[in-house]
């Protein structure tokens, strides 16, 4: 089982549709996957299933160990994807995990699927905590969405810093640009020198688009809601990238 998440220390940079929409693209290659929405906002339910909001369970159940994982997991949302819908409780996720003793307690809680699941796809809130740590530890890879300004770099920097410091592993870190218009100057610019101020991006840039905001509408991929859109195209590419990184087989 090979486990990637999609993390920003800032908010507002694309990244529940990432998790979303590779979730889903991973499904489509016969991957057997399972998104985790970690972020209490819970906004990759709106993505999967719009305004008939998919409800999640209280997180204190699964850390007293009073119900198993599986009872969390929505089956088969679509054909080979699972999910784990957020639940307020899970704002308190660092409380909790600070008075559990042991290993890494989210990769515990997901032991048991290993037999069954092939890939996790973790979307992560925004903050830099106990939580944070457990994901970047037991991540194979760690996506990083950015908004191409020297805000967002100035959050990349600093989650560099965080990862080097609790040496968790800097090389696991692929940030991509997102949210991207090219039609302002600073985006290009900063496109521009990608390689540079980055070190090893993806080399993709999902486009700004409404399209993308219409998911949480419509409830819907874009894979399914606008395939032919530039985004949907972007994603696919983040895809194709992540299979690398990640050593799956391209289908014949």
């Amino acid at each position: 089982m090979r486990i990637i998440a999609f993390y920003s220390p800032k908010g507002g940079v694309g990244k529940t549709a990432a998790a979303v929409n590779t979730a889903y693209l991973a499904s489509r290659a016969n991957i057997s996957t399972l998104l985790w929405d970690l972020d209490p906002q819970g906004a990759a339910s709106f993505y999967l299933a719009g305004a008939e909001v998919v409800k999640g369970r209280k997180l204190s159940k699964l850390l007293e160990g009073k119900s198993p994982i599986a009872r969390f997991i929505h089956e088969d949302v679509y054909p080979n994807l699972d999910f784990i819908p957020a639940h307020s409780s899970f704002r308190n996720f660092d409380i909790k995990l600070e008075h559990e003793e042991g290993d890494n307690v989210l990769k515990d809680l997901l032991a048991p699927l290993s037999e069954d699941t092939s890939l996790v796809v973790l979307d992560c809130p925004p903050t830099l905590s106990r939580l944070t740590e457990q994901v970047l530890e037991m991540a194979d890879k760690v996506y990083v969405p950015m908004v191409p300004t020297w805000l967002s770099l100035n959050s990349w920097n600093q989650l560099r810093e965080f990862v080097k410091d609790k040496k968790l592993g800097n090389k696991k870190l692929r940030p991509f640009f997102s949210m991207v218009d090219r039609r302002k100057n600073l985006h290009r610019e900063i496109l521009g020198q990608s390689a540079e101020l980055l070190g090893t991006p993806v080399n993709v840039a999902v486009p700004y688009a409404s399209v993308v905001e219409r998911m949480g509408e419509e409830g819907k991929p874009l894979e399914v809601l606008a395939p032919l859109s530039p985004a949907a195209h972007a994603f696919r590419t983040l895809w194709q990238d992540i299979k690398v990184d990640l050593g799956f087989p391209n289908p014949r």
